[in-house]
């Protein structure tokens, strides 16, 4: 296993996968991570839906229309409960969006500690998605894809702030 902060530094996004399918074990392995993210108060507000068949990602798809999101091999569904998560008494504000993108996070590096590439998607159709899974419930926060990388990236460069810009020490 790779340390974290090299996991960290070479975590990026993937939009292109060859069809090489994401095997169960490795599926299992990356929701099992999901599984234990921590959530306020331990609520964990969430639902994931897998999805890797090709008539479900075909349906998923329209959520999202772009040509390399149809090349995933693996969507997963990142879905809060709107009715149990977790709300801070003093303003009233909702936890279950942080919740389930802690757990989405760990998706996406458990993923990157397995070799594979991923992409987390947040510019979809809710409405479309509301339609794929019509629960009263649940609502989507994030459609994660995860598959091999079609292209090996010659250097993982992210362009991040200076640490001094964006941490204050009091």
């Amino acid at each position: 296993m790779t340390d974290f902060i090299e996991l960290c530094r070479q975590r990026h996004s993937v939009r292109s996968y060859t069809d090489e399918p994401v095997s169960e074990k490795e599926t299992d392995y990356i929701m099992e991570c999901a599984r234990l993210a921590p959530s306020a108060c331990n609520r964990q507000p969430w639902k994931f839906l897998v999805v890797t068949s090709p008539e479900q990602r075909k349906a998923l798809q329209g959520a999202y229309d772009r040509p390399w999101f149809a090349t995933a091999p693996l969507y997963i569904v990142c879905l809060k409960n709107t009715r149990d998560n977790w709300v801070r008494r003093f303003d009233g504000k909702p936890y279950g969006d942080v919740d389930v993108a802690i757990a989405a996070e760990h998706i996406c590096l458990a993923a990157a500690d397995l070799g594979l590439g991923s992409c987390w998607v947040a510019n979809f159709d809710p409405e479309k998605v509301r339609a794929f899974y019509p629960s009263p419930d649940y609502e989507a926060v994030a459609i994660i894809t995860i598959g091999h990388a079609a292209e090996e990236p010659t250097a993982v460069t992210h362009t991040r702030k200076d640490a001094a810009d964006i941490i204050e020490r009091m």
